[in-house]
């Protein structure tokens, strides 16, 4: 672990958002690094090493799924993750619904959602697609929404990334006035823009390359 940007990480979001810690092509041993001071969250973006890593660590680690799903790639996933952060569409709903349905497991998850509009090769809903998600989600008995994903865009304008997390921030707040406490995470910022996200009202941090490398 590189302990001053842990420190710095944990300083700054302090009580306000939690850390997940992106651990994608990190060794059990770094993962390890971490869980050893406390820390449980932590994220993969492909299937496999997810599961790969899941039967090599602590049980009580908590994985998210938080790279784009493949919709037969969740069967595989389902047992071992606490959160999928990535669901961008109603197909992919109702196939968690269907495998979560299979294994009686409630199957918390966070609406994608792409707001950067110059980052073209991006995965995620439209503003305009949050309505119908949502509503159809509420008739899943075995998919539970707890809010939404956002990535910053791809660019160093701390100014133009600011203004798609007050954009997020927004949307999230309407999605919470209409449908619930139920909607209560706003996963938004990474290594190089997590600062900025938290000014603009995250309460979940998703950091992986500045607490692994210098």
């Amino acid at each position: 672990m590189i302990r001053a940007h842990y420190e710095s990480v944990k300083r700054n979001t302090g009580s306000q958002a939690s850390l997940c810690i992106v651990s994608k092509h990190r060794s059990p041993e770094e993962i390890l690094s971490y869980y050893d001071e406390g820390e449980r969250i932590f994220a993969e973006n492909r299937a496999d090493e997810l599961v790969r890593k899941a039967s090599q660590l602590p049980k009580d680690i908590e994985w998210h799924f938080i790279g784009h799903l493949q919709r037969n790639k969740v069967r595989q996933i389902l047992p071992v993750t606490v959160m999928i952060q990535s669901l961008d569409s109603i197909a992919l709903a109702d196939v968690i619904e269907k495998e979560a349905a299979r294994i009686n497991k409630v199957m918390p998850v966070l609406a994608e959602f792409h707001l950067a509009q110059e980052d073209t090769s991006k995965t995620g809903l439209s503003v305009s697609q949050a309505d119908e998600l949502f509503a159809h989600c509420k008739d899943l008995p075995y998919v539970r929404i707890e809010g939404i994903m956002v990535m910053g865009p791809h660019t160093d304008d701390k100014e133009r990334i600011a203004e798609v997390f007050r954009k997020a921030k927004d949307l999230f707040d309407d999605l919470k006035s209409r449908y619930g406490e139920e909607i209560r995470i706003l996963s938004m910022g990474m290594s190089s823009d997590y600062e900025t996200a938290l000014e603009c009202g995250s309460n979940m941090v998703r950091i992986g390359t500045y607490l692994f490398e210098e």
